[in-house]
């Protein structure tokens, strides 16, 4: 069973997340801040992680860079989670090291696959 690390602050978007990960079987940690994002990524050892940009303390994307900068996280699946889907946006943060980002608000129906579909991707890549 996989685990699977929420960084996300926004109490919605957090139970929501949390709700559809718990009906398919997923476990899961949760950070609510860069900060701790880091330590439970040392911690917990999640095998995927779910980020959102922005967060407080230090953003997503910076938080990204600092667990790729990691030897055992340097493949790791990252997938961003973002409000921020315009081009530029997307190029920032592919170049953070994140393999992928789902844009919000989150579809119920197609998260797990869009989800799957970023680490079939980069596993097959």
């Amino acid at each position: 069973m996989k685990k699977i690390l929420i960084v996300e602050d926004n109490d919605i978007n957090l139970r929501l997340i949390r709700t559809i990960l718990k009906a398919r079987g997923y476990l899961f940690v949760e950070a609510r801040d860069g900060e701790e994002a880091q330590k439970i990524v040392v911690a917990e050892r999640p095998d995927i992680i779910l980020m959102d940009i922005q967060i407080p303390k230090v953003d997503g994307l910076e938080v990204t860079r600092r667990i790729r900068a990691m030897d055992d996280f340097k493949d790791r699946p990252i997938i961003a989670i973002t409000a921020h889907a315009m081009e530029g946006d997307r190029k920032k943060i592919l170049e953070a090291g994140c393999d992928g980002y789902i844009v919000k608000p989150i579809n119920t129906r197609t998260f797990i696959d869009e989800i799957e579909a970023i680490i079939k991707q980069k596993t097959e890549g």
